[in-house]
């Protein structure tokens, strides 16, 4: 996936010579193509984006697909989070509650039975949903209870995901010591996981927060 996200889109021409048209139903090769498209556009940070393709691929009915559609659950719900957080013009917040919620009960299930595999997913989830609703507390646990799930799964890309979750979640609030030490984390992560853009994305943060630190240390200093 990390390769994924940092390569460019192919063209038509290649999709069609690759997978066949993909405006035809029923072909499975057009439903990976969707499912692939949904998890570049959530990491390169294009909401619109993952939500059209998520939508495509949670509509796909075939039973060979119950696990990706499981992985595509957990960013759909992530993805509903980024636009009610946006306040996106031409999204219902309704729906995407929804959706949420629905994201949730899937992955909750899931951890049920798997812990392993989708703990860290609902944790944080739930990290986010309780931070939109401003439960501090709460928040915090879960960003951490995700943080170390998927550190001792080995799921090292979703280990940062949630330390750059908690970083920003901590940069709204003000607490920029905080914060820089979750996008250190999440910036260590994606090094091991070899996504340069995420890297790339990370660093710019840190930078930004480390003028805000250095800042609130000249005024203490005074």
């Amino acid at each position: 996936v990390s390769v994924l996200i940092d390569k460019g889109d192919a063209t038509s021409i290649q999709e069609k010579a690759a997978f066949g048209d993909l405006n035809v139903t029923g072909n499975k090769q057009r439903d990976v193509v969707f499912y692939h498209r949904a998890i570049r556009a959530y990491w390169s940070g294009y909401t619109e984006r993952c939500r059209y393709y998520s939508e495509k691929y949670m509509s796909i009915t075939w039973p060979e697909v119950r696990f990706m559609k499981l992985q595509m659950q957990f960013y759909h719900g992530l993805n509903s989070l980024d636009i009610l957080k946006k306040k996106l013009r031409g999204f219902s917040s309704v729906k995407c509650k929804e959706a949420l919620r629905n994201s949730i009960s899937v992955m909750r299930n899931a951890a049920a039975h798997s812990d392993w595999n989708y703990a860290n997913k609902l944790c944080l989830l739930v990290a986010e949903q309780q931070a939109l609703s401003c439960d501090h507390i709460n928040a915090i646990k879960l960003y951490d209870a995700s943080i170390e799930s998927a550190r001792k799964s080995g799921f090292i890309h979703e280990q940062g995901l949630a330390c750059e979750k908690a970083g920003f979640y901590y940069k709204k609030y003000g607490a920029v010591h905080k914060a820089l030490d979750y996008f250190k984390q999440a910036r260590e992560c994606y090094e091991e996981w070899g996504s340069s853009m995420k890297v790339d994305f990370i660093q710019g943060e840190l930078n930004n927060v480390q003028i805000l630190v250095n800042s609130e240390l000249a005024r203490r200093g005074r």
